[in-house]
């Protein structure tokens, strides 16, 4: 091969690099759009009766950070298991878990309602530090748990993307840490079959820049995880208490897997889902068949996706069901 044309393939994949590379930058630069507010969320929240809402404690995770949590003491007998609580996108234990954690622990279920990192009191809102770091805060959460209760079984629950950051948790290497897993209208993803275009406009993702971050990955670059790429109809000025939006990394750290259906196969504890059949953010009617036999699916008349954990009907039922569960064997 002639000197000249090597310096021609070498110019050629020069330019061709510096094409690609200039592209993936505008797709980077790509500006992030919030969508307008969903009145249905904001006034879910508006109605929340926060009076007897725990202080919140705090542990130190494994890099040093402090998450936190809400602990609500089982009233009378204590039943079974000690439950998990986990809130959904944007949201914090400061949110329409309360109820549903107020219900468990007056049905005898110690709970723990927790600030997943980047939300709440927990490390940086918006963001999270690398991928599988929710994995290892909560096997940290655990370990605290197991201080108190080293026995009882654990129920984990999660709402929304919360819910589907538990099956991913169902299917993970911690998985035997949990007894079982509750799923309250969970987000399998922007393609499943269960969720509404945008989440039914909770949710706005910047689709250039998810595909640059993704691009770059697989070069092994991770630099623009930390970028935020989606953002939610949040009021105006709720930065103060809610997370408005989410980085790369976080965004798919707390969901469920790419592939649903991989969590499910990988789970071996038994799982339970409820959904409100006026769910606005979801399709509840596709559960069933989106996640298989194996789960139980319990649909509500009436609610809707807040009203799951936030409703007291509903909540109710969830705890009734969490506190008659037997899961000593």
């Amino acid at each position: 091969m002639s000197i000249s044309l090597i310096f021609r393939v070498f110019v050629g994949a020069l330019a061709l690099f510096g094409l690609s590379a200039g592209v993936i930058v505008l797709m980077l630069a790509s500006p992030l759009r919030r969508p307008p507010e969903l009145a249905s969320i904001s006034e879910a929240r508006k109605t929340l009766d926060l009076s007897q809402l725990p202080p919140l404690d705090r542990i130190q995770a494994r890099d040093g950070t402090e998450l936190a949590y809400r602990h609500y003491a089982a009233i009378g007998p204590a039943a079974a298991s000690v439950a998990v609580v986990v809130h959904g996108s944007s949201g914090s234990s400061r949110g329409a878990v309360h109820v549903l954690s107020q219900a468990l622990a007056a049905r005898g279920v110690e709970s723990y309602a927790l600030d997943i990192r980047g939300h709440g009191a927990s490390g940086t809102r918006g963001d999270i530090g690398h991928a599988g770091q929710l994995q290892d805060d909560l096997a940290d959460v655990v370990a605290e748990i197991r201080k108190a209760h080293p026995d009882a079984p654990l129920t984990l629950i999660g709402h929304s993307s919360g819910g589907g950051f538990a099956l991913r948790m169902a299917g993970s290497p911690i998985q035997g840490a949990f007894a079982r897993t509750v799923l309250l209208a969970p987000y399998l993803g922007y393609d499943a079959p269960t969720s509404r275009p945008n989440a039914g406009g909770w949710a706005q993702a910047d689709i250039p820049r998810v595909i640059a971050a993704l691009l770059l990955n697989r070069l092994g670059v991770t630099w623009a995880d930390a970028l935020p790429v989606l953002a939610f109809a949040v009021p105006p000025n709720a930065e103060r208490r809610l997370t408005t939006v989410y980085s790369f990394r976080l965004m798919r750290d707390f969901a469920a897997s790419s592939d649903f259906r991989r969590d499910v196969a990988a789970a071996r504890g038994p799982l339970t889902l409820f959904a409100g059949v006026a769910d606005e953010l979801m399709l509840a009617d596709k559960y069933q068949e989106a996640l298989g036999a194996r789960i139980k699916v319990h649909l509500v008349d009436g609610i809707d996706h807040m009203g799951i954990v936030g409703h007291p009907a509903a909540a109710a039922m969830i705890a009734d069901d969490v506190a008659r569960s037997d899961l000593r064997s």
